[in-house]
């Protein structure tokens, strides 16, 4: 690593700012199933050997759960078309978002018959059902996201503001919390380079909350290379894809 990147903790190795958060949500997911991670940073297709941290960290977690047998689903949302929010919650007529007519009429993309968001229907390319379908079977959601310009990825924002009608339906319409999403657990792993990663991530677990899911300690974290807000030299970035690629070497550490 370069000597002119700055330390991140006075107080932690730097292997330990990931591979303990890591093991901790491991070790939480091992006692679960029905475990959906959803990916949301993205980089070009044709450079293959680029990879987001935060995609690889969710393949591998993926891989070893179901060494143990676990059922996980894995979509990487950038790869989805997913269109923008169309801003119903607050329409010329009122709020709109999640009413019964905005059901999603096709018993394939919503099985249940709770999908409702107007994008969907007006855009038949939609594939926001890709999402809510693999949702609705889950025990457990870990959203794996990076932090841009002090808030998350625009693939992840874009996703969770075309999820509104779910706590929309609860708080405005007054009708009663989706049945497949009673007891929903929900965290995220988050990771930044230089500012406002843990802010961020208390924001969405905040989110989280108000949509009615569940948000265990061990299910989230944020991971950021540096506190110096100000260090944007070519030896950080490089110096934090090399503490991942040396975090990424290690196995992580099971429970006994």
């Amino acid at each position: 690593m370069s000597p002119n990147v700055p330390p991140t903790s006075d107080a932690e190795p730097r292997d330990d700012r990931l591979a303990e958060p890591s093991a901790r949500l491991l070790r939480y997911l091992e006692e679960k199933d029905d475990i959906l991670l959803l990916t949301t940073s993205n980089r070009y297709e044709k450079h293959t050997w680029d990879t987001a941290k935060t995609s690889e960290l969710a393949v591998r977690v993926k891989a070893l759960l179901e060494e143990h047998a676990k059922r996980v689903t894995l979509i990487d949302v950038a790869k989805l078309e997913i269109h923008t929010c169309e801003g119903n919650i607050s329409a010329g007529r009122g709020n709109n978002c999640g009413v019964l007519e905005a059901k999603l009429d096709d018993p394939v993309k919503n099985p249940t018959g709770h999908h409702r968001c107007w994008a969907s229907i007006n855009n038949p390319g939609d594939q926001l059902h890709e999402v809510s379908r693999a949702l609705f079977r889950s025990q457990v959601v870990i959203f794996f996201v990076s932090v841009r310009w002090g808030q998350t990825n625009s693939v992840y924002q874009r996703l969770f503001e075309r999820l509104s009608w779910i706590e929309n339906r609860v708080s405005t319409l007054g009708e009663s919390p989706i049945p497949e999403l009673k007891g929903l657990e929900a965290g995220m792993v988050l990771f930044g380079h230089n500012w406002s990663a843990a802010r961020v991530l208390e924001t969405q677990k905040q989110n989280f909350e108000w949509f009615g899911w569940k948000t265990p300690e061990a299910l989230s974290f944020a991971w950021q290379y540096t506190d110096d807000e100000d260090e944007e030299s070519p030896e950080s970035y490089r110096g934090a894809i090399e503490e991942f690629r040396e975090f990424s070497r290690i196995r992580l550490p099971r429970r006994p």
